[in-house]
């Protein structure tokens, strides 16, 4: 795959579940196979701006959160493209103050959008404050960092 690629974890570490899209590029980069590949892994807590500046210009970029999701059980994965995203369930389900609906709508509006945008996300129980995943959400790190590498790749 040619162009930028590249995958943003967004979220806080130090708020239990939060911390699931960080997780997940620590683990990519762990491994060293994208960072080798040139593709860029990033880490951010989801403030507009900064998201949008980290994907601009970039042919894909995956995005990976947690979610609020009181229906499905906590660790329970998602794919999402934008359409998905930019509707009512994208809005609702963000664990951040502005949702990455809005974030992605911004983008468009600016012209800032990635040429296909995919958001992996895993539903969390637990956003206290506190270092550490749930088990069950620790559970969805490995196969959504798998899933992530074959997006970008």
């Amino acid at each position: 795959m040619t162009g930028r690629r590249v995958v943003i974890g967004v979220g806080n570490d130090l708020r239990r579940d939060d911390g699931f899209g960080p997780a997940v590029v620590e683990r990519l980069r762990g491994d060293g196979v994208l960072s080798a590949a040139g593709v860029t892994l990033a880490v951010t807590d989801g403030e507009p701006s900064r998201l949008i500046d980290l994907w601009a210009g970039a042919e894909v970029a995956v995005v990976v959160d947690a979610v609020r999701s009181p229906a499905d059980p906590a660790g329970h994965c998602y794919e999402l493209g934008y359409d998905e995203v930019v509707g009512p369930v994208g809005a609702a389900a963000s664990s951040h103050g502005v949702g990455l609906g809005s974030t992605i709508e911004l983008a468009q509006a600016l012209h800032r959008l990635p040429r296909l945008l995919v958001v992996l996300a895993a539903a969390g129980r637990d956003f206290g404050f506190g270092p550490g995943l749930s088990p069950e959400v620790a559970v969805a790190v490995a196969p959504v960092a798998a899933r992530a590498a074959e997006v970008v790749t």
